[in-house]
């Protein structure tokens, strides 16, 4: 099974940048033919939240645009601190299990060898995110329900602490409470994030937790923790997380940007390891 993760594309409303500055529109359509041009294809797109930049609804109507004209695979969608969980429903319904819920946007995918819970983390009117009794509730019985089958967890905001501390100040808060949960079920093998804009992998329990990269701009890299923070167009990315029954789950960074290459590999006779079949 293959499953493509998108996070933090910040659609705009049509001729719109991002901060001024970053043209995200354009940068998600790159991302966008980049995944449907993979071969072989995704199984699901998973988009981790901060679909739009503002959650208004100019900035949903471009993202439908962009969807159909580019990405002709399954999308699962889970909302982020940019947008706005009544806009998201209203402009995303049709997409499967936005709407399921009557008040979050929380839903199971069940119809793979790998089982995804995807998770609202979102705080209306806060960067940070937070899961109240509901959607705790909801993950506990979610996971109990099938507790033989591989599973992901897809979320927006990171339930652990990176050391880049103007997005530490705006993660998942009371990561206790969703990490108990985690350790209670032992087939929860991998936490897919978005929001902080980098490439990062912790552990939450059992679980390896990773984060993807922006499909458009990313965060500066820094650990000083009076750094205000400020993001970079280093390259635009994705991950592609690949499962089998003998091999688990393996994680690839794929880069949206084209390259110098492909070139052959020719080894030079005095490789030392050149004899090796």
């Amino acid at each position: 099974m293959l499953i493509c993760q998108l996070t933090d594309l910040h659609i705009r409303p049509f001729g719109l940048p991002a901060n001024r500055t970053a043209e995200t529109n354009m940068l998600v359509e790159r991302a966008f033919r980049t995944v449907a041009a993979l071969r072989p294809r995704p199984d699901v797109v998973l988009i981790t939240g901060d679909l739009t930049e503002c959650g208004l609804d100019a900035e949903y109507e471009q993202l439908r645009v962009l969807l159909r004209r580019c990405l002709d695979l399954p999308v699962y969608v889970v909302p982020g601190n940019h947008d706005r969980r009544e806009n998201f429903r209203r402009h995303l319904g049709d997409l499967p299990g936005v709407t399921s819920d009557p008040e979050f946007v929380h839903y199971a995918i069940e119809d793979h060898p790998v089982r995804i819970v995807m998770l609202d983390t979102v705080v209306p009117g806060a960067g940070h995110g937070e899961l109240c009794a509901a959607r705790l509730d909801f993950l506990d019985r979610t996971l109990a329900a099938q507790p033989d089958k591989p599973t992901i967890i897809a979320m927006h905001h990171p339930a652990m602490i990176c050391g880049i501390a103007h997005m530490d100040r705006i993660a998942l808060r009371d990561q206790a409470a969703f990490r108990d949960i985690v350790a209670r079920h032992p087939q929860v093998e991998r936490i897919l994030c978005g929001h902080h804009h980098r490439a990062i992998t912790s552990r939450v329990a059992q679980a390896i937790l990773t984060v993807a990269p922006s499909a458009a701009h990313q965060v500066e890299m820094t650990l000083d923790p009076e750094d205000p923070g400020a993001f970079v167009f280093e390259p635009s990315a994705f991950l592609l997380h690949r499962w089998t029954p003998a091999d688990g789950i393996a994680t690839h960074t794929v880069y949206v940007e084209r390259f110098p290459g492909p070139f052959p590999f020719v080894t030079d006779p005095d490789y030392p390891g050149r004899a090796e079949k």
